[in-house]
Formats: C-alpha cells, structure tokens, sequence
C-alpha cells in the first residue's frame, strides 16, 4: 500500500514538475529566436549605411572633380583667361600669371624685342564666342590645354601650355609655361596709318625709329591670342577693304602685307592738281613754257605772242610707288595759236595747231598726311 502510494505521489510529481520545465525551455527558445532577427536587422541597416556612406563618399568625388574641372583646373584656368580677352578686360587678361613679356621673353622666342604693346587693349579686341575646354593632355613641360572658340563666325582651337604655381589654401594655383601673347608684322603700303579692329596706329608712333621708320618698313605689333584682328587703311588719301588675321598660338609670328589703294577723293585732288598746273602753263606766252610738258618749234620768226589752251586734260590714274604713289604717264593735248613770218619773203601766217604730249606725276605722302605732288614730262627724265 504505501509504495504504490509512493509511486502515484512520485508521478503526480513528475506530472507536476514536467509542465514548468516546458515553459522554460519555451521562453529561452523565444528569446533565441527574438535576437536573431534583431541581429539580421542590424547587419542590414549596417550594410545600407555602408553602402550609402560609399556613395555618398562617390559623389562627393565626383563633385569635388567637376568642381575642380569648372573652376580650379588648368582648363578653368585658360577658359578664364580667353573669357577676359572675350570681355573686352585687355588689363585683367594681362594680370594673368605668364602673360606679360618683357624684352627678354621675346628676344627668347625669336620675336622682334621692340614689338609695340599698342594693341594690348580694350579697343583693339575683337569678339569672341562660344568659349569651351576641348582636350586637357599632361606632358612633361606641363599640362597642354586646348579650347575652342569662333572668332568671325568660324571656329577655332588654340593650345596653351600651364603649370601649377603654388597653392592658394587647398586649391592649385596656375601659369601659363609660355605667354599665349603673339606677335602680327605688319607692311602697310601706301600709308603711314592703319587701323586694326578699328583702333587707328600710325607707323611713327610705335616704331623704335619714330619719326625715321622708313615707310615700307614693317612694324611688331603685340596681340592677344586667340584673336582675330581686322587690318585695313581708311585716310582721306589711301583706303582697303581690310584683311584679317588671326593670332591662334602663343609666342607665334603672324606676318601680314597690305597694299592701300588710292581714294576717289585723293584722285580728285590729284587730277585738279594737274589741270591747275596745264593751265598755269598755258597762260605763259611763249614757244616753250618754262618746266611744262609742251613746246612748239618754228623755224621762223612769231609776228606776235603766242598764245596757249588745254584741248584735252589727261585723265588721272594712281598706283603705288613704293611707300607713296604715282601717276603713270598719260597723253594730252594743248593746242597753240600763233602768227609768224616768214624769212624768206616776210609774209605772215597764222599757224592753229595741236600738240600732244605726254606728262606723269610723282605723289609722296608727307608726314603731316598731306601730299606732294610733282608734275612733270616723262620725255624730260
């Protein structure tokens, strides 16, 4: 009796016992099974951060590049610079670290060391447009930047070498390695003064030989590069249509000829001066007017004063002569009215005659401007 007794109480403990231990093995299942997913979670969020931390590091490279390819590179630094020159800010371009030349800069690169800084100005620049990097090359003189412009309605290129200069804080600094600044020769013909893009020069002014620069000779005119310059004469004595060049190199030499041509007004004035002159020569009455084109020989004695008219005036023309003009030799015709006597039987007789000769003119410009102009007869060289 009292162990069967015992074996009931024991299983009823057992059955007692056994539910509580359920539950525990329960609860530290769940609370197995509640960290893993807050471990899963975590290694997810950490795995998005890094991901974002990543991009975020990406884009803040790749905006730090365009920044620095916009506003502190080398081809910020050109585009800055042809910007200005396109600006009209001739003063502020030269600022520009590596522009300015002295003598020695130039007599390095081959250059006339006396080329004139007169073009190096807001007046003399001409328009240009549509300003943007084209290529960007590291070499072992530096960086070779190349931008593209249109000067004129065409489009160009020009290729510029730089080199870091410094820092400024965190940012480069930069120089051009050689001056993009160039140099036109300039030959003029048939006047002292031109005009480029506009702004008048005259060859005595920014010649080394002042007064003296002999008038063919040419002249070194400093320029911007890139640039298109208009070179063309309007005086009232010569004029041309214009030529254009354009600077696209640095350190380049870029010659130009220019042959002027006379105005209509500079031929008028010429054709009144000749008239003038054959009619101051017909008021003489004599066979022979004195330093004039035209003469009547007899062979007899003149009963009275001759007397001289213009029938036909020469029609002028002028072409260059060097640094001035000439007029080539032309025909006309003066027509003399005189009586003479013959020594023979003393009889007299009025002699009606034209007489045609030939004439030319030489035309130097002086240093006022004005003209000279020294008619004579081609036969009388």
């Amino acid at each position: 009796m009292n162990e069967g007794a015992g074996d009931r109480g024991a299983q009823d403990a057992a059955d007692v016992r056994a539910p509580g231990g359920t539950d525990r093995r329960s609860r530290r299942s769940a609370r197995r099974a509640g960290r893993t997913p807050r471990r899963s979670r975590l290694s997810t969020e950490l795995a998005i951060l890094a991901v974002v931390g990543v991009l975020l590091i990406a884009a803040l490279g790749a905006g730090w590049a365009t920044l620095y390819q916009q506003f502190w590179g080398p081809s910020a630094f050109v585009e800055r610079y042809v910007g200005l020159i396109a600006a009209g800010r001739a003063a502020d371009a030269l600022e520009v670290p590596g522009v300015a030349v002295d003598a020695t800069h130039l007599a390095n690169a081959g250059l006339p060391e006396t080329a004139s800084d007169a073009l190096l100005r807001r007046a003399a620049l001409s328009a240009l447009s549509d300003i943007h990097p084209v290529a960007e090359h590291v070499g072992d003189g530096g960086v070779e930047v190349t931008i593209g412009f249109r000067a004129g309605g065409n489009a160009g290129t020009s290729t510029f070498t730089v080199e870091q200069d410094g820092w400024t804080g965190i940012l480069p600094s930069w120089r051009f390695t050689e001056s993009p600044l160039a140099v036109i020769d300039v030959t003029v013909r048939g006047s002292m003064a031109f005009e480029v893009n506009g702004f008048t020069i005259d060859k005595r002014q920014v010649s080394p030989l002042g007064l003296d620069a002999p008038p063919l000779d040419p002249v070194a005119l400093l320029v911007f590069s890139p640039g298109l310059y208009r070179v063309s004469v309007d005086t009232a004595i010569a004029e041309t249509t214009g030529t254009d060049v354009l600077a696209d190199a640095p350190l380049a030499r870029v010659p130009l000829e220019l042959q002027a041509e006379p105005t209509a007004e500079f031929v008028g004035v010429v054709q009144e001066r000749v008239d003038s002159f054959l009619d101051d020569c017909a008021t003489q009455q004599v066979l022979q007017p004195t330093a004039c084109p035209f003469g009547f020989v007899v062979q007899n004695r003149i009963a009275n004063l001759p007397t001289w008219s213009i029938v036909t005036y020469p029609t002028v023309t002028l072409v260059p002569d060097d640094a001035g003009w000439a007029m080539p030799p032309v025909e006309a015709v003066a027509h003399i009215s005189v009586d003479i006597r013959s020594l023979f039987d003393g009889s007299v007789r009025t002699v009606e005659e034209d007489v045609t000769f030939g004439l030319d003119a030489e035309i130097t410009v002086l240093p006022d401007g004005s003209a000279s102009i020294l008619v004579g007869s081609p036969e009388a060289e």
